[in-house]
């Protein structure tokens, strides 16, 4: 039996802190009457979403408008605490937000289940076409999320963002990484990779394509720059590792209170989509476990994976594999495979 994204929220791990666990319940009733009070104009399209713009539609329209989501899959912990710290600060200080806001708290009901997803993963939901999945608490949410990310961006400005939070499942040649999709414009492209750098994040893949996922749905409908970004491994609320979030919590805190650009950051390796490997039947098999590190090389001729008749092999001198999951439904993707340019 599913379980709604309204359900009344499981135990959560004893003793959190107070602002931890308000964002992991998508309760804002704390932080948003202190927005209101010093005159922004706040609101609750849905539950786990707060949009937080100047009261001033005239002025907001020259703000940037950002979007940051957290939560998508609810076992990706960390985030929730970073911007559950970022957020009460800031509404204790609430004329420091220099944008226009939305939140969203994605896979409310996981989240309270402790799992990464009810019935499906939510973050293929964002497509025209959902197949057997349409039925899901999944796609419901999905739905959801559309309509108030839709009705954030109507009137927004030219300046727009979306950091779709994660923490990754296995470990990582590179602890941070982000996708990008290729299509978003070019300064504004240009604008993120710089703030990925800030953040932090040591490596970027170029997506040309969509998998139904939240970022690319805002970068390809809302003109956003919109990116899925992972910050290093999941781990349990309230036990997370909060140092291995430092740049990016600090740089989101610079980019929410419009502070001027720190100097001294790397520039992120630059990855291509060389393909995506698709699972085609339940007969898929990957010439490797699915505990392969994120980034692990691959030289050309050698065998990704295998689906009856369908042999996937490495085509250039070399590839790295990222996020190969062969446990995934017919027809999702079991893997990426990338070749670093730049």
């Amino acid at each position: 039996m599913s379980v709604s994204q309204g359900d009344s929220p499981a135990a959560l791990p004893q003793q959190l802190p107070a602002a931890v666990r308000a964002l992991a319940e998508a309760d804002f009733s704390a932080i948003a009457p202190r927005f209101t009070a010093a005159g922004f104009a706040v609101a609750e399209p849905a539950d786990g979403i707060i949009t937080i713009r100047a009261a001033d539609g005239d002025a907001g329209a020259a703000r940037p408008a950002v979007l940051i989501s957290v939560g998508v899959h609810g076992d990706e912990t960390g985030p929730i605490e970073v911007v559950a710290y970022l957020l009460d600060a800031l509404s204790h200080q609430p004329s420091a937000l220099a944008v226009d806001l939305m939140l969203c708290v994605g896979n409310i009901g996981a989240i309270r289940a402790g799992k990464r997803f009810i019935d499906a993963d939510l973050n293929r939901m964002f497509r025209a076409q959902r197949g057997t999945l349409e039925g899901t608490a999944e796609a419901a949410r999905a739905d959801v999320m559309i309509a108030a990310t839709t009705a954030f961006f109507k009137n927004a400005g030219p300046a727009r963002w979306h950091l779709d939070l994660h923490t990754a499942i296995r470990p990582s040649v590179y602890p941070t990484f982000a996708i990008v999709p290729e299509l978003i414009a070019d300064e504004s492209r240009a604008q993120l990779i710089d703030w990925l750098g800030l953040a932090g994040i040591g490596a970027i893949i170029m997506n040309p394509a969509s998998v139904g996922t939240y970022s690319y749905y805002s970068a390809e409908h809302h003109a956003a720059a919109g990116t899925t970004i992972e910050l290093g491994r999941i781990g349990t609320l309230g036990q997370n590792d909060l140092a291995q979030f430092k740049d990016a919590s600090q740089a989101l805190d610079d980019l929410l209170r419009g502070a001027a650009r720190r100097e001294g950051t790397q520039r992120p390796h630059i990855f291509n989509t060389a393909r995506q490997i698709i699972k085609l039947s339940d007969q898929f098999q990957m010439a490797f476990g699915k505990e392969t590190h994120n980034f692990t090389a691959m030289k050309q001729g050698e065998e990704i994976a295998r689906d009856g008749d369908t042999v996937y092999t490495v085509q250039h001198a070399e590839e790295l594999v990222v996020f190969p999951n062969p446990d995934v439904r017919v027809g999702l993707r079991a893997g990426l495979m990338v070749v670093r340019v730049g």
